[in-house]
């Protein structure tokens, strides 16, 4: 009865589709192997069989673990409560990997590439002048694409784990991509350049509508305090405020610290957007 449940799992897994799988790994006889498949919209197929309210709680736990885009048990109650009988359910979260984002292919780029690979994203490089986005410059990026940022931004795909990193360095290009970004539900946008364009920048944004609330979105200038010099330094700086800002960290020094090492991953802010001095 659940194989096409399972086989519905693997096509979605198969196809970049976002899908989580939960199996009743440990409880009642009747219950083990029961699946059920939860789309990122919401949408289920299959079920326990069981109570109707546990196949409404594993889905709704389910939804969460595929936003977060892990895989993990669940323990619950026959009936979907915390009391009750027991049972372990195993979600299995199948997803296509973060998205990256750099718009601007300068120098500093490059480095800003490698270390959004390293850290599992699928990089795109994003610049409106050819010479510069070239695939002997970024070799090490997922894709390369020849257009005017706010443009490719508007019919690319982006979700709540993307990442967008503006080095324009530039008003024409930064002003009309992040009056755009900072509307939407994405993790992380970042913008580079010093306190005075930072400033500058912000004044613009505000003529074109952007409102407060917006702004306050943007970290700007991008990265944390690293006292960084080189492209590479400043791509740490980058990655770990994007780290911090996903998983809910404060930036700080561990040594004397009195906050925890590891985060819950639900407590984290959601859509922090972020600039380089």
């Amino acid at each position: 009865p659940v194989r096409p449940v399972v086989t519905a799992g693997l096509r979605a897994a198969a196809a970049g589709t976002p899908a989580a799988l939960a199996r009743v790994v440990s409880g009642p006889a009747e219950l083990l192997g029961r699946a059920l498949l939860v789309g990122p919209d919401g949408s289920c197929d299959g079920g326990f069989g069981a109570h109707p309210e546990l196949d409404r709680t594993v889905a709704a736990e389910a939804a969460a673990f595929l936003d977060a885009g892990r895989t993990g048990t669940l323990e619950i109650g026959e009936q979907g409560s915390r009391c009750g009988a027991p049972l372990t359910v195993l979600v299995e979260a199948s997803v296509p990997p973060p998205r990256m984002i750099v718009f601007g292919a300068i120098d500093f780029a490059s480095a800003l590439v490698r270390i959004g690979r390293f850290l599992g994203y699928r990089v795109t490089v994003c610049d409106a002048r050819p010479v510069f986005a070239t695939r002997n410059r970024f070799p090490e990026a997922d894709e390369i694409v020849v257009d005017w940022p706010h443009r490719y931004l508007e019919r690319t795909e982006v979700d709540a784990r993307t990442v967008l990193c503006v080095l324009t360095h530039d008003a024409k290009f930064d002003v009309p991509l992040l009056r755009l970004a900072l509307r939407l539900p994405v993790a992380y946008v970042g913008a580079m350049g010093s306190r005075r364009t930072h400033l500058d920048r912000n004044a613009r944004l505000r003529e074109v509508g952007v409102t407060e609330l917006e702004l306050a979105r943007l970290r700007s200038p991008i990265g944390l305090d690293l006292g960084a010099r080189t492209p590479e330094e400043t791509a740490l700086s980058i990655a770990a405020e994007i780290v911090a800002t996903r998983r809910g960290g404060s930036g700080v020094a561990l040594t004397g610290a009195h906050t925890p090492i590891h985060h819950d991953p639900a407590s984290a802010p959601a859509g922090r957007i972020g600039s380089v001095a």
